[in-house]
């Protein structure tokens, strides 16, 4: 029994050594096989962040940023994308935004700043001077996520970055950064009341650049718990909206006492827009043990609540984006799990997009300014949804919404490849 099994055992090891000795195994092996895409069909991962601009000849230029894939830069309003971000150190991206003044100036915060617990995180901010071809890392390297970029319409040396700042532990380092040399330098122009408060979104008056709005947070995450706020929904919070009159160098906050009709305290996460058309129209939307859209039309002086369904309050620390039309004040979107809009100045609230057509959970609009029936959003999908107003006529009366048009779909091999699907 014994001479068989080392019989056995004799033999087994000639095979293997035999075929250990046949296989052999370099690169030249698989040198004419072809990478090819196995998947996922149907989602990707989430796009965080959308800019776009309209070029002189007529096509839209669009950068699109995703949670962890770069940035990707469409030269045919969204037909065919191409990464521009790969050669940098990090993948996660929070706020895009175009100089007004100079569309070839592109600033990138990196680290997003829909903080769920899987969020990752950026090294600072990045310019680009060359449409997007090139970059530079110009600073806040310890802001571990930036929500928001806005480029003075006046000036393109002066720009703002609203950091949220570090999602686990303290941190000095938040708060709402202004520099006034493109970037070479960077100051704190509005620091949170605590060290775990800081900004996640600025609006500039687009006729008078040193009118401006911030939002603070206050908020932490741990591994058993998520706080947006104070330490309960009606304990004390630093989070709150703010306003400067001169191009951010001193704020005042805004307040139910001073500022008649805005909610009373204590806030979570809030959301800032301006009209473009019409400056004295302001949007906020704030979280609360009311929460609710609250719309101004004296420069916020004063406030009036508006809209608070389902989807403008939902999930406010995952969801706090508004984008209002570029040519008409009343038409203002709200991305949230829906992707929703308002024709009548924030009143009421109509689902056109998100779960309709698409992966649903939008965290981003862009617009365009000249024709503003072409709309673009970005999903937890990887989508790009194109979306096109259309008019029809119901009773008599003529009634609008928004179709989709296109779907891009981004994909991570290793970074987000974006598909164009007719839909």
């Amino acid at each position: 029994m014994s001479k068989l099994c080392l019989t056995t055992a004799l033999f087994c090891s000639l095979i293997i050594s035999a075929r250990a000795e046949e296989t052999t195994f370099s690169s030249a092996t698989i040198s004419g096989l072809g990478a090819r895409n196995i998947g996922s069909a149907a989602m990707s991962g989430r796009i965080s962040a959308i800019a776009g601009t309209k070029e002189p000849s007529g096509k839209i230029t669009l950068f699109v940023g995703a949670a962890s894939g770069g940035v990707w830069k469409s030269d045919d309003g969204g037909t065919r994308y191409r990464p521009v971000f790969d050669e940098q150190s990090v993948q996660s991206i929070g706020a895009i935004a175009i100089d007004p003044s100079n569309s070839k100036n592109v600033w990138v915060g990196g680290g997003e700043s829909w903080t769920r617990n899987s969020v990752s995180i950026g090294d600072g901010i990045y310019k680009s001077t060359d449409g997007g071809e090139t970059w530079n890392h110009v600073g806040l390297e310890k802001s571990e996520r930036i929500a928001r970029v806005a480029v003075s319409p006046k000036n393109s040396d002066t720009v703002f970055a609203a950091v949220p700042g570090a999602l686990w532990s303290d941190s000095s380092d938040r708060g709402l950064y202004k520099t006034s040399d493109g970037g070479k330098t960077w100051k704190q122009v509005l620091k949170g009341a605590n060290l775990s408060t800081g900004c996640t979104d600025v609006a500039i008056d687009p006729t008078n650049p040193n009118a401006m709005f911030a939002c603070m947070w206050d908020f932490r995450r741990k591994g058993w718990e998520y706080r947006s706020g104070g330490e309960g929904p009606d304990k004390p919070s630093a989070s709150g909206l703010f306003r400067s009159n001169d191009g951010g160098e001193t704020w005042t906050e805004v307040t139910p006492e001073t500022n008649k009709g805005f909610p009373k305290k204590p806030y979570g996460r809030l959301a800032i827009a301006i009209a473009p058309s019409s400056a004295k129209r302001i949007y906020c939307v704030v979280e609360s043990p009311a929460s609710a859209l609250f719309v101004s039309d004296d420069g916020g002086a004063t406030w009036e609540q508006r809209d608070k369904s389902n989807w403008m309050v939902w999930r406010p620390f995952y969801f706090a984006r508004l984008v209002v039309d570029p040519k008409n004040p009343d038409r203002v979107f709200k991305p949230d799990g829906a992707l929703i809009l308002s024709e009548d100045g924030g009143k009421s609230f109509a689902v056109v997009g998100g779960f309709q057509g698409s992966h649903g959970d939008d965290h981003d609009v862009w617009i365009d300014p000249v024709n503003p029936q072409i709309v673009f959003a970005g999903d937890d999908g990887g989508d790009v949804v194109l979306l096109q107003r259309r008019e029809q006529m119901v009773e008599g009366r003529k009634s609008s919404g928004l179709t989709i048009l296109s779907r891009e779909r981004g994909r991570r091999r290793p970074v987000s490849r974006l598909r164009r699907i007719a839909g």
